[in-house]
């Protein structure tokens, strides 16, 4: 069964911060709709969150299939798939590109 996949703009500029574009195109999200598409159709959907996610409620994790460590953080929404935004599971195949120290970081800094 095919989904449909629509692409925030701010996962698009996760996918090109983390991962970048193998087609070397300029606009990602063509490519983070075929791959998740192509997870999604292999099973590779989990409702539970990957470790040190915060999971939150409603959310689809969809892992990609090419890059196993990548795993899309998705909404349902009217039929589609929603891909808000991803995240890089540590204890992978290979190490996140990003360290955690610097998303950590992040938190730190945000009032909320």
């Amino acid at each position: 069964m095919s989904v449909l996949v629509a692409v925030t703009d701010h996962a698009a500029e996760r996918f090109r911060q983390r991962v970048g574009s193998r087609r070397g195109m300029v606009d990602v999200k063509p490519e983070v709709v075929e791959r998740v598409a192509r997870a999604h159709a292999a099973g590779r959907v989990s409702s539970e969150p990957p470790p040190g996610a915060t999971g939150a409620r409603g959310s689809v994790y969809v892992r990609d299939l090419d890059d196993r460590s990548v795993v899309y953080v998705c909404r349902p929404a009217d039929g589609e798939l929603l891909v808000i935004t991803l995240w890089e599971t540590e204890g992978g195949p290979a190490a996140p590109r990003v360290p955690r120290r610097f998303t950590d970081a992040l938190k730190d800094d945000d009032p909320a």
